[in-house]
């Protein structure tokens, strides 16, 4: 499985490029055949709280699945994308299975 993290306009620290390398690894555990991982991080209006937008696309066979969040931190929004890119794998397994 391949992760692609893409930061925009500024750079991903080492750090938060290895949380990001472990959380998507994670997602193997619903899904054996996911190709790519794509990650795109950016800061909305660098004044305000909740301004770390992380979006998270996971390539499988025959689709894709999406999930986008906004929060404080970059490690939280990719948390709750995590989360909910669980699920939907969990749904489109199960869907496979029933087939």
């Amino acid at each position: 499985m391949e992760v692609r993290i893409q930061a925009i306009h500024f750079d991903a620290t080492e750090r938060l490029q290895d949380f990001i390398q472990k959380k998507a690894a994670k997602l193997e555990k619903y899904c054996d055949d996911i190709n790519k991982v794509e990650v795109s991080l950016k800061v909305v209006k660098p004044e305000t709280a909740m301004n770390k937008e992380a979006s998270m696309k996971v390539l499988v066979p025959n689709g894709e699945f999406f999930a986008e969040k906004v929060s404080d931190t970059f490690e939280e929004s990719v948390d709750v994308c995590v989360d909910a890119l669980s699920k939907q794998l969990t749904k489109y397994k199960e869907k496979l299975r029933g087939k």
